[in-house]
């Protein structure tokens, strides 16, 4: 009885979160679709993006533990370095960063139904497996940059299969663009998302977890050269290694009504 009403209890509250996301995006869809079509309208889209990221969460209940290791506010512009465990990790960094900020994201976020457009047409997109979206992207990054504007992107280039336990090799492009102009790196850990909302195959699962992102101190950039990125990378890895906590190293089960020693081994993660 005890498990069945923990499925229950999951699937209840899978529900509430789902329908804090969902609604609020709703509602305002007719004003971020005719402002992502404005060429000055990137700044009220993501004006939105972070009510919603904000409503959402708070409605969640969820506790969620920030740290900010510098005395100061960040540098404007800078890049924002931050590891991806789960399709929650946006709303957080849209949430928490303060200002506009224009997000790098991998192009098949531009194919979401509905949604996908207006991110499309307000962020920076990018075929990874392209070395001509590649080259776009860069061009729009730095652009930005020039502009003021910050940058955020996860380095990794998607979600991580053991988040909270490993991060996968971080790619060359956040380092590249941050060196390039001149601006700091504030590295972003996220070690407990996938707690809340792991990535799985199975459809959406959602449980009730505490949260927790880490602002590192600004790396400056100034006077490296792209020689210095592995050496770059290698300290921002592990950086957001040691947010590593004991309590998000294995992704939460299977949420189901039966009893754990019946479910299969191919269940599992």
């Amino acid at each position: 009885m005890r498990h069945k009403l923990r499925y229950l209890g999951h699937r209840l509250y899978t529900t509430w979160a789902t329908f804090w996301f969902i609604v609020p995006f709703v509602l305002t869809y007719p004003v971020q679709w005719y402002f992502s079509r404005r060429p000055d309208g990137g700044r009220v889209v993501h004006a939105i993006n972070r009510f919603w990221s904000w409503l959402s969460i708070t409605m969640w209940g969820v506790p969620v533990e920030v740290v900010r290791e510098s005395q100061g506010p960040n540098p404007q512009p800078c890049v924002y370095v931050a590891n991806h465990g789960s399709y929650i990790d946006i709303m957080m960094l849209f949430k928490y960063i303060p200002g506009f900020l224009n997000m790098m994201g991998k192009a098949s976020l531009a194919k979401v139904p509905v949604w996908g457009s207006i991110f499309g047409r307000v962020y920076i997109t990018v075929d990874r497996g392209s070395a001509v979206s590649r080259g776009r992207a860069m061009v729009a990054a730095r652009r930005n940059l020039a502009e003021g504007k910050s940058i955020a992107i996860f380095a990794e280039g998607r979600i991580s299969p053991t988040p909270g336990k490993e991060l996968l090799p971080f790619l060359d492009g956040a380092f590249q663009m941050a060196i390039e102009a001149g601006v700091p790196i504030v590295p972003v850990g996220m070690p407990l998302n996938h707690m809340f909302m792991p990535d799985v195959e199975k459809g959406l699962r959602v449980r009730y977890h505490r949260l927790k992102i880490v602002f590192h101190p600004p790396i400056p950039t100034a006077g490296l050269t792209l020689a210095d990125i592995p050496e770059l990378k290698a300290r921002v890895s592990a950086q957001l290694a040691a947010d590593f906590l004991p309590e998000g190293a294995v992704k939460p089960g299977p949420s189901t009504w039966r009893a754990p020693s019946a479910v299969a081994p191919s269940e599992q993660g």
